[in-house]
């Protein structure tokens, strides 16, 4: 598997070098140097956020991009916000991550059989990256539905993500069902090779304030992932190389 982490860690290397968006560009930077008064003695990561996690993950969680004071000022998926608060206190809870918080990347989390990253890596304006932001950054998550052999579960935050990744699985010749799976909280489809596609609505403040989401809709995503990777064989699921 080294060869596989090797792939990963090159991605993330060049996720972070990339300035292929002048909107999503300028936007993580003024950012970074305005920042808000609770965090103005911080320094800003201010850079396209990469993924991260267990290179020999079962399941890979998909979201939409980094909050503008969370993961682009912590340069960690969601740390450092309230969807991250979210999101880790139901990984921890169904054994993908080693705490319930994440604060910081020196915090010591570590993720247990699983990956997150993303179908943007900047900061987008509003939360709302552009299709033409969307389909540039998608390359990346191409490359890593490549790279990964053993994920069993895509989970995806929302529909942004949903869509985004079933674009970017038909990108590395994966096969998507006919009719095309339609978004909604706790739908599920099978894919090629045994691979089970999961949606969530996105533990967004706007959808855990409202009671769009709550936390037993979240722990039943995350209880249907574990129960698929529980009960699917290990074996080399992505074999489009």
């Amino acid at each position: 598997m080294a060869k596989k982490k090797t792939e990963l860690v090159a991605i993330q290397e060049d996720v972070v070098r990339c300035r292929a968006c002048p909107r999503l560009v300028a936007h993580r930077e003024d950012i970074a140097a305005r920042k808000i008064k609770r965090f103005a003695d911080q320094i800003y990561w201010g850079r396209p956020v990469p993924s991260f996690g267990d290179p020999q993950a079962q399941l890979l969680i998909i979201g939409l991009a980094p909050a503008a004071h969370g993961a682009n000022r912590t340069g960690r998926m969601f740390t450092g916000d309230r969807s991250g608060e979210w999101l880790f206190e139901a990984m921890h809870r169904y054994g993908f991550a080693s705490q319930s918080t994440s604060t910081a990347k020196d915090d010591e989390l570590r993720l247990k059989n699983a990956y997150i990253t993303a179908v943007v890596h900047c900061a987008p304006p509003a939360n709302k990256p552009s299709r033409i932001e969307i389909e540039s950054c998608r390359t990346f998550l191409v490359r890593e539905l490549v790279a990964f052999r053993y994920v069993r579960v895509v989970l995806t935050l929302g529909k942004v993500a949903f869509d985004g990744f079933l674009a970017a699985w038909a990108g590395t010749g994966g096969q998507v069902p006919r009719p095309k799976p339609k978004f909604a909280h706790g739908a599920q489809c099978a894919l090629s090779d045994g691979l089970h596609l999961l949606a969530s609505y996105h533990p967004s403040q706007r959808n855990t304030f409202t009671g769009t989401l709550t936390r037993p809709m979240f722990y039943d995503v995350f209880r249907e992932a574990k129960r698929l990777i529980d009960e699917s064989p290990i074996t080399l699921v992505n074999t489009l190389e």
